[in-house]
Order: C-alpha cells, then sequence, then structure tokens
C-alpha cells in the first residue's frame, strides 16, 4: 500500500512533465510541414478514400457503408500501431533528458501515448464527416464509445511500456515491430468481413485483442448496439493484463536503462 501511495503522489509531482512531453509530442509530430496538425485530418482521410477506391472493387458489396467500416476500423488500428511503435523509442529518444536530471521514466512512454491518442480523437472528426456525408446513421449507443475507447488506451499503454523497455535493450526489436504491426493489420480486419476467413483460422484472428477492440467501436458506430459481450471482456481483460505486465517489466528493468542509452 505504501509503494502504491508513492507511485500516485510521484505520478502528481511529475504531472506537469506529462502536460509538457504531450504538448512537446503533438507539435512536434508535423513540425516541419506546411500544414502542420491538419495532417491529423488530412492523413485518414485520404487513406480511406484510396483504400475504399481499391477494396471497395472486392468487399463493399457485401459490407454496408464501407467507407465508415473502413474508417472505423483503420482510426482504431493506427491509434495502436502509431503510439506502440513511438512509445518503442521513448527511452533512448530522450536519453538527454534522462541523464542529466532524475524524473520518472514512464512519463517518456506514457507522454507519446496520449499525444497519440489525443490525435485520434482529432481524427474522430474525420469519421463524423464521412459518416455525414455517406448517409450513416448516428445512434445514441455512440454515448457508449468512450468505454471501449478507454480500454484501448489501456490496451496500447501496457504494451508501448513493454516495447519501450525490450527496445532499450534490444534495438533491432524496432525493425521487427513494423513486420508485426504490418501482420497484425492483415489480422485485425479492416477492409474485409472477419465471415470471410476459413472457420478453422477464425480463433487465431479472435484471440488478437485489437480485433476485440476494432469489433467493439464497429458494433456502436455501424450497429447502434452496446459491444457484443464476449469481445468486450475480452478486451478488458486483455487491456488489463498487458497494463499490470507493461508495468511489472517496466519497474523491474528501468534501473539499467542508464547503462543502455
Amino acid at each position: 500500500m505504501i509503494k502504491d501511495n508513492e507511485h500516485i503522489t510521484n505520478f502528481s509531482k511529475y504531472s506537469f512533465l506529462l502536460t509538457e512531453l504531450i504538448k512537446r509530442d503533438i507539435s512536434g509530430k508535423y513540425k516541419d510541414s506546411t500544414l502542420g496538425l491538419f495532417w491529423s485530418f488530412l492523413n485518414p482521410l485520404l487513406s480511406m478514400i484510396v483504400l475504399t477506391m481499391v477494396f471497395s472493387q472486392f468487399f463493399g458489396g457485401s459490407i454496408p457503408n464501407f467507407p465508415v467500416y473502413l474508417l472505423s476500423g483503420k482510426l482504431v488500428f493506427d491509434l495502436f500501431a502509431n503510439a506502440t511503435t513511438g512509445a518503442m523509442d521513448s527511452i533512448k529518444g530522450n536519453s538527454e533528458i534522462i541523464k542529466k536530471i532524475y524524473v520518472p521514466k514512464y512519463m517518456f512512454a506514457v507522454g507519446i501515448v496520449c499525444s497519440e491518442f489525443i490525435n485520434f480523437l482529432i481524427s474522430l472528426i474525420v469519421l463524423i464527416a464521412v459518416m455525414l456525408v455517406t448517409g450513416a446513421p448516428f445512434f445514441w449507443s455512440l454515448l457508449y464509445s468512450p468505454i471501449p475507447l478507454f480500454f484501448l488506451l489501456v490496451l496500447t499503454m501496457g504494451v508501448g511500456l513493454i516495447l519501450a523497455t525490450a527496445t532499450t535493450f534490444f534495438t533491432d526489436i524496432k525493425y521487427l515491430y513494423g513486420v508485426l504491426t504490418m501482420l497484425l493489420s492483415f489480422m485485425t480486419p479492416l477492409f474485409y468481413p472477419i465471415e470471410m476467413i476459413p472457420e478453422q483460422y477464425l480463433f487465431l484472428f479472435k484471440i488478437n485483442p485489437l480485433y476485440a477492440a476494432v469489433k467493439c467501436f464497429r458494433d456502436i458506430v455501424l450497429a447502434g448496439t452496446f459491444p457484443e459481450m464476449k469481445f468486450f471482456l475480452y478486451l478488458v481483460v486483455a487491456s488489463i493484463v498487458a497494463l499490470a505486465i507493461g508495468i511489472y517489466v517496466f519497474n523491474k528493468y528501468q534501473d539499467e536503462f542508464i547503462l543502455n542509452i
């Protein structure tokens, strides 16, 4: 209990740092671009247009309102992929600060995940615009959307802490992770219906917590219902387990970071 109180006190003491890190990451993401933060709108919109043009020819007939189906899944996946990829370099990328002064090291990984989550929230404006243009209905179930998005954030935070720890010791992980995220994108039905997967391979997709996150979000946005309970509970459990492992691993090895940066 004492240790938990110390962590809470420490977090409160350095909460200003987290705020500054989030501001830095958001402003620095498109620092050298002419359009700046506008890319948070333009990136998902352009991706959706291109992917819709390509894949709607194959799957558009079997998926109602394909643009919303595609964008709702891609936004969720991109949040996870961008945040965890950014968290990987959070320790080495801030090595000069870590070497000079004491700050809670987890703040750097948490800051990147939070800044990507804010970018995700901004990108939801694009989803709303696409829903309006395509005539998609706005269900009361949208009020439920913060619930699965919260657990998606928890899942992303946990995986981000694990990757931040691992990459500090093994730099090659960040190159392998690019391949893994590409594989995950195909194992998370973003542009095709899950029904097309043969029954014997279906379990491989359903054990992917990102599929559960996408499914829950789509249930709310497209089906107008609370997420299917088995997928929602799986997302909750997976996110809590990921965060618990992430905190444990990060706390166990953070004192050795200074020797590897």
